[in-house]
């Protein structure tokens, strides 16, 4: 009993570590694509900080398909006049990896 107690926390604590470094891999994602440039995670620089983003966005399901075709090509109107630039440059898949990432932060 204490051994399969024990496993289940190894466990635990390896899916809460890998996590852990998914959120860090995302995040230099974000860095190496500019996006920190004018977001920040949790306050506004240029653009809307990312946790108001994914508070702004929460239930809403379409919000990731909205969020992915803003990103590529650019946009403004959603938080304000501040104009977002096409990303255009950034490939689909870590678009896609990064809105993910930004839907949740909490």
């Amino acid at each position: 009993m204490k051994l399969a107690i024990a496993a289940s926390a190894a466990t635990l604590g390896l899916l809460l570590a890998g996590g852990a470094d998914r959120a860090q891999a995302d995040e230099k994602l974000a860095q190496a694509n500019g996006c920190m440039t004018c977001h920040q995670i949790d306050k506004k620089v240029l653009g809307p900080g990312f946790k108001d983003v994914a508070a702004k966005y929460r239930g809403d399901k379409a919000a990731e398909a909205n969020l992915i075709k803003k990103v590529k090509e650019g946009g403004k109107g959603a938080w304000g006049d501040m104009m977002m630039p096409p990303n255009a440059h950034v490939k689909d898949p870590d678009i896609a990896t990064l809105v993910k990432w930004i839907l949740a932060q909490k």
